[in-house]
């Protein structure tokens, strides 16, 4: 019985491309393509004459099906990749990698980009865990599930892709659903025309509306949201301020110097020379 590789391949800079996938991509029987144009593409430059047969969201269900059996009955390899990125995430595959499972033939992994972890290694948030989303629903039900998800989790880093086309819309939809939070916005990852923008969605707006080729490259948007929202003033609690600037510096991955301002801005009542006496209080105590 053959094995069936899910083979992630360049999400720009073809020489992101591992040499596994290569060596994979060369010795299979077959290789599964999303786009078998993108694929033969990557093929060619790296002059590798491995078959290549669609298998796409539109034919996935009965392709599955002939895939597997070519696995059982003819003994062969098969290598299933994507336009670009891992297959099976916002991609493909589940449906293929889910029946071979059940089949009994082993699937193997052979890692390489992918545009989630490459968005988060330089979005220079703070965080410990993060939440994927994928892309953006289209239709008015769908985002409203969406957004209710998003607006709902208590987890404050979110991970999702957009299309150039829709990007700003979605941003304002998001602005609306979190204020306060902020976010880190990168296109064409990898590419010669790769750009990231980070700040307050409002900035972030602001700049790809003036950004000529902002029309152009798949997006991925990191939001951190605002978690502090709830927390009340010190007034209200009676809670000190050397409490809520370890909250704030805690929360949001701040500095204290960041946490002064924070704080100052969001309890009206304090002053701003009564919140730094209290950080030096703070500093003898740690």
């Amino acid at each position: 019985m053959g094995k069936l590789y899910v083979v992630a391949t360049p999400i720009g800079n073809l020489s992101d491309i591992s040499e596994r996938a290569l060596t994979t991509l060369k010795s299979v029987n077959l290789i599964a393509a999303e786009d078998t144009r993108r694929t033969l593409q990557l093929l060619n430059h790296f002059d590798i004459k491995t078959p290549v047969v669609s298998y796409h969201k539109h034919n996935e269900q009965d392709r599955s099906s002939e895939l597997i059996a070519r696995m059982q009955n003819e003994n062969i390899d098969i290598a299933q990749v994507s336009d670009a990125g891992t297959p099976c995430i916002s991609d493909p595959g589940c449906i293929l990698v889910s029946k071979a499972r059940e089949q009994g033939i082993e699937v193997v992994a052979i890692p390489g980009a992918s545009a989630i972890t490459a968005a988060l290694s330089v979005c220079g948030f703070v965080f410990n865990q993060f939440c994927f989303l994928g892309f953006i629903p289209r239709t008015k039900k769908e985002k409203e599930d969406f957004y209710n998800i998003l607006s709902s989790s208590d987890i404050q880093t979110h991970v999702l892709y957009e299309s150039p086309n829709r990007i700003i819309d979605s941003l304002k939809d998001i602005s609306q659903v979190l204020p306060g939070c902020e976010v880190f916005v990168i296109n064409d990852i990898s590419k010669y025309y790769e750009k990231s923008y980070k700040g307050t969605i409002s900035d972030v707006v602001s700049q790809l509306e003036t950004e000529q080729n902002a029309g152009l490259g798949e997006y991925t948007i990191v939001i951190h949201k605002d978690m502090t929202g709830d927390v009340p003033s010190a007034e209200e609690e009676h809670i000190s301020i050397e409490a809520l600037l370890i909250d704030e510096m805690v929360m949001s991955g701040c500095s204290l110097k960041e946490a002064i301002s924070a704080v100052s801005s969001r309890n009206s009542g304090l002053g701003k020379n009564e919140v730094y006496k209290a950080s030096l209080r703070l500093k003898e105590l740690l």
